[in-house]
Order: C-alpha cells, then structure tokens, then sequence
C-alpha cells in the first residue's frame, strides 16, 4: 500500500514539475520533477521488496 501511495505521489510531482499539471507552486518546477523521480524509484523498491519471492 505505501509502494502505490508514493507511486502515484511521484507521478503526480513530476507532472507538476515538468509543467504538465498546473495549479501548485511546484508548477514548472524542475526541482519537483526531481523529487518526484526519486519517489517513483522508492516506490519501485518498495514493491519489489514486498512481492519478491521468497527462499524456501
């Protein structure tokens, strides 16, 4: 749930950063599509680490 949480937390971050959302402060930018970028690795890793296969 938190990997899908900062998922689209990031994706929503680097819209705004590259000026594709408009509407915020963060609108433009580019700091914030950084951020969002590093978010959207975080989340990546947090759902590898939750649905990878286990040893047995």
């Amino acid at each position: 749930m938190l990997a899908i949480l900062c998922g689209l937390t990031g994706i929503v971050w680097v819209l705004q950063g590259i000026g594709v959302l408009p509407g915020s402060f963060m609108t433009g930018q580019i700091v914030w599509a950084a951020i969002g970028s590093v978010l959207l690795f975080v989340s990546g890793v947090l759902a590898w680490a939750a649905f990878r296969p286990k040893a047995p």
